[in-house]
């Protein structure tokens, strides 16, 4: 469930009253500093003050409050609140399911160098949903994703690279890609790796 895995993620640097609460368990602490600060106009608080309402931590479950404030913070550029909100917008929790709104948080938050958010967003392209189905755009926020890192990226652009869709065919890059992926345990793109450099070395 969408609530369940929304993570805390991020912590003023550093750590306020508020943070070092949270890390003691000490909720209702941490949540009357998290609002302090939220009212005050800092970002991160709330973000962190709407994670804690919808886990119904220190008090009952707050999906409704808790959006308030993840708005607040998604609107004041925070990439970590604006991916969030595009998954409430994706799984209809708390807002009316809307894919095409999803797709506006996610490029909100790819812009911005969020991994996760490039991957969303590139797979909505990818899909066609939410988003008129684009393989060019798709490939470069796989591309972006994977350059930050996320092994499926890295693994799908390879895939990219290797058929032509979306990007000029390339082997070479489509094996530097699945190589990177298979240095972080994808067992796929090692065997992918292999096949891509037997093609390279039997090329006349």
């Amino acid at each position: 469930m969408l609530l369940a895995a929304v993570t805390m993620a991020i912590a003023a640097p550093p750590p306020d009253a508020g943070w070092r609460a949270y890390q003691k368990r000490d909720y209702p602490a941490a949540l009357a500093a998290f609002e302090q600060r939220a009212r005050d106009g800092d970002r991160v608080a709330q973000f962190n003050l709407a994670m804690m309402l919808m886990r119904g931590e220190a008090g009952a479950v707050d999906v409704v409050g808790g959006l308030t404030w993840l708005q607040r913070a998604a609107d004041a550029g925070l990439a970590q609140a604006q991916y969030n909100l595009g998954l409430m917008y994706e799984n209809g929790v708390g807002v009316t399911r809307s894919l095409t709104a999803a797709t506006q948080w996610w490029s909100k938050a790819a812009e911005q160098g969020h991994a996760d958010a490039q991957v969303q967003l590139a797979t909505q392209y990818f899909l066609g949903r939410g988003a008129p189905k684009d393989w060019a755009l798709a490939a470069k926020w796989y591309e972006a994703a994977a350059e930050s890192g996320d092994p499926g990226a890295q693994y799908i652009i390879g895939s990219f690279y290797e058929h032509g869709d979306g990007v000029a065919q390339d082997l070479n890059k489509a094996l530097a890609w699945y190589v990177q992926a298979a240095r972080q345990g994808d067992i796929g793109a090692a065997a992918q790796a292999k096949d891509i450099a037997r093609r390279l070395s039997e090329a006349p």
